[in-house]
């Protein structure tokens, strides 16, 4: 993939603008890490109101099998 340093630094400064990436300094470095609170939010916002759905089904088949199995 190819990618200029100055664009990573952008993406960079703006994920930890948005507090998704946490910054840690060692000396000159910077080390980038994900901010796993704000993300699971998201993940729980978007995703969260489709899981019971999905927990839903696989109940289902498990009980269909299950079902059968006795049979």
């Amino acid at each position: 993939m190819e990618i200029t340093r100055q664009a990573v630094t952008k993406h960079l400064a703006l994920l930890e603008a948005a507090n998704l990436v946490v910054v840690q300094r060692r000396g000159r470095e910077k080390l980038h890490y994900l901010n796993r609170v704000p993300i699971n939010e998201i993940a729980d916002r978007w995703i969260g109101k489709y899981e019971g759905h999905r927990v839903k089904a696989l109940a289902d088949v498990k009980n269909n099998l299950a079902e059968k199995s006795d049979d």
